[in-house]
């Protein structure tokens, strides 16, 4: 049967084609793959297994703010362990809490993640979600583990996302006000000038990474932090 070639039917095929042409949401998503990190984390697990970290101290883990943080040499009065692995979200670190958290059963993790969520488009609530998701796992595996969370950080390269970072700080750090094991670390202070904006001289060239001068500010509300934790009443 021939069929009348009216504006409706014409409308109705190319409709028909358009959606068999475009892929759908779910295509056009790229699925989550942790593999990508499995050669950093490997690397990591080696170096741990040619020289054992110690145990129950200080794990740190998260992003590239914690891999190039020397906290060996900021902490040296503390058994400290540095797990980070560079332009990891938070998710990422709730995947590999295995491997990297877990197995040290430390007293206290320091964790800094959620910059790079935030740049790759994930809302303050996906953050905040994934958060929930770390300190869940942490709860379960290790009950007695306190958690510092350092605030997603204020950048020069990133200063357009402020008002998004300051979102998802606000549900995390409302969060951390709940739980007795868990610290929200502010370093949003220190870290801006007298004009309100990121501090130039805390930074690398690349206007993201802190340099010395940005890490010694960092240590030094860390090292607050601490102290106040180790004098409050255990759990």
């Amino acid at each position: 049967m021939h069929l009348a070639s009216t504006p409706r039917t014409a409308l109705a095929i190319w409709t028909i084609g358009v959606g068999l042409a475009l892929p759908t949401r779910a295509e056009q998503a790229k699925p989550y793959d942790p593999s990508r990190w499995e050669d950093a984390i490997s690397a990591i697990e080696a170096r741990d297994q040619k020289s054992p970290p110690p145990q129950r101290g200080i794990v740190f883990v998260g992003s590239s703010s914690v891999r190039l943080w020397p906290v060996a040499t900021s902490f040296p009065d503390r058994r400290v362990v540095n797990h980070g692995f560079g332009g990891s979200q938070i998710c990422d670190s709730n995947h590999f809490f295995d491997r990297l958290v877990a197995p040290l059963k430390p007293h206290t993790v320091v964790f800094y993640a959620g910059d790079n969520d935030i740049a790759a488009g994930k809302s303050p609530a996906q953050v905040h979600s994934d958060f929930q998701a770390f300190v869940a796992k942490l709860h379960e595996a290790l009950p007695e583990t306190r958690l510092v969370y350092v605030a997603i950080k204020p950048s020069l390269a990133r200063w357009k996302l402020a008002d998004t970072i300051r979102e998802a700080n606000g549900l995390i750090r409302e969060d951390a006000e709940g739980d007795e094991l868990v610290s929200y670390l502010d370093v949003w202070p220190p870290m801006l000038g007298a004009d309100g904006t990121p501090r130039k001289e805390l930074f690398r060239e690349d206007g993201l990474h802190l340099n010395d001068e940005g890490y010694r500010v960092w240590t030094k509300l860390l090292r607050q932090s601490l102290a106040d934790r180790q004098s409050a009443t255990p759990r």
